[in-house]
């Protein structure tokens, strides 16, 4: 939440609980290797600690006590616990790129404000990686102030860009798709406490209040409307965003594509004259701006047409997030116009629709190979003269597999960070994932608020009075 609220000793009850997650980033364990060798100069060399055995040690088990450790000193009991005492036992392994779920449950209250903890790490499987318990003095003063440090300051720096332009914004009205269970709950219920969103909570009303109950939350500042299964949340949620009741459509616990179907209904869904299309707003540590990807997760193959649709929706996203004139490379294998090939094809015939005013808003190039779309050192060692090369904002991929496998890449591989969004439809659609971490999700809520603001100056433009001539 926007603030760290301790649970004094009188406070805590048998049965509490607090989850944490977080994902294993090589950054992280280059800063433990900076730590341990500094603490043992003698026991650690450069060499050891960027070693594979090293990085095998540390995500075997330090990292996941590691995450027991903050999950207690940030969340239960929170800030003023002391730990007296821990007894761990590890009994997996973590890759880099996994996202580590940490767990703490009060089991026990003892005599001299001692409680005991059981604590448990799970990997992306559910598999347990450390398990055990940890003795701990509870807070004996309350204790409440703003979170600091969730974003870190030399990571998450486009991420973070995104939720400051959202600061101050009115938030917007959402409906919130079948959220019965903790992670997709407590996601909405934070992007609202942090004024993104107004949440309207659309599902099987006991299992909401059930989810609610188990996560400690109050639902009563926030309306919800019952809905027999999540097949009836999403039409009713449909429903909203066509009357106009609400400006985003979120997803809760249910599947992407009962969400869509919903959403791509020729009668009652959201269409609009475009194609919907998916994006990735990726921050990653290594490129100097924010990097849109798409289209990642709705169009399997799309045509010409369909590609122009894909680009103007990331271009007007872009727009929504304060690039006033987005770069746009169209991705192939290759920076040449071959006729065997229909992604080089279409990056040109896309070039030439933009110039004649068929897409608009962005400067295009295209057949751009990733290497020239990103790296203005490459592009110069191939000669190849551009606004875009080397400097993209949008990467538009020849087909789905290819956005998608990218955009996986560079959140595993090169520690990126993303945020998605489903844009070209009446309302933007949150699609937010199990595996997203706290920060991922409210930079998707802030970018559809900024989509939502966006769509509201047009609508005032549209409606202010005429000069008279």
């Amino acid at each position: 939440m926007a603030y760290i609220e301790n649970f004094t000793y009188e406070e805590l009850t048998p049965g509490q609980a607090a989850e944490l997650t977080q994902r294993v980033t090589l950054a992280d364990l280059r800063s433990f290797a900076a730590h341990a060798a500094t603490a043992n100069p003698d026991r650690m060399d450069e060499e050891y600690a960027s070693s594979d055995l090293f990085q095998r040690f540390i995500s075997h088990g330090m990292w996941g006590a590691a995450q027991l450790a903050a999950l207690v000193v940030t969340e239960l009991p929170g800030p003023g616990t002391t730990v007296l005492e821990q007894n761990l036992r590890h009994c997996g392994e973590l890759a880099l790129g996994q996202r580590v779920r940490a767990r703490v449950e009060v089991k026990e209250k003892r005599a001299d404000g001692q409680v005991l903890l059981a604590c448990q790490c799970l990997d992306e499987l559910g598999q347990v990686v450390v398990e055990g318990s940890l003795l701990v003095r509870a807070p004996v003063e309350k204790i409440r102030r703003p979170r600091q440090g969730e974003l870190p300051a030399q990571g998450r720096r486009q991420l973070q860009r995104l939720l400051k332009m959202a600061q101050g914004l009115r938030p917007a009205p959402t409906a919130v798709v079948h959220p019965v269970d903790q992670v997709s709950l407590l996601g909405a219920l934070e992007a609202a406490e942090r004024g993104l969103i107004v949440p309207v909570l659309i599902g099987p009303e006991a299992r909401i209040r059930a989810a609610a109950e188990e996560a400690g939350v109050d639902l009563s500042p926030f309306r919800l409307i019952p809905a027999e299964h999540s097949h009836a949340a999403a039409e009713l949620g449909v429903q909203l965003a066509r009357t106009g009741e609400v400006e985003v459509l979120m997803k809760g616990a249910l599947p992407t594509h009962e969400l869509m179907e919903a959403a791509v209904h020729k009668q009652r869904g959201l269409r609009t004259d475009r194609r919907m299309s998916h994006v990735w707003v990726m921050d990653v540590p290594t490129y100097p701006r924010p990097l849109l990807i798409t289209d990642t997760g709705l169009n399997i193959e799309p045509d010409l047409i369909t590609k122009r649709d894909i680009v103007q929706n990331a271009i007007d996203l872009a727009h929504a997030l304060g690039i006033p004139e987005p770069r746009v490379a169209i991705l192939s294998a290759v920076e040449t116009v071959n006729p065997t090939m229909r992604s080089t094809l279409d990056a040109a015939a896309l070039c030439k629709m933009a110039d004649r005013g068929q897409i608009k808003g962005g400067i295009l190039d295209g057949p751009l190979a990733f290497d020239n779309a990103v790296s203005e050192v490459a592009a110069r060692t191939k000669g190849i003269v551009s606004p875009v090369a080397g400097r993209a904002d949008i990467l538009i991929a020849p087909d789905l597999d290819a956005g998608n496998m990218l955009a996986k890449q560079l959140h595993y591989l090169a520690d990126a960070d993303a945020a998605g969004i489903v844009v070209g439809a009446r309302v933007p659609i949150v699609l937010t994932s199990r595996a997203d971490d706290q920060v991922s999700r409210m930079a998707s809520s802030a970018i559809a608020l900024l989509l939502a603001e966006q769509k509201r100056g047009l609508q005032a433009a549209r409606l202010a009075p005429k000069p008279e001539v």
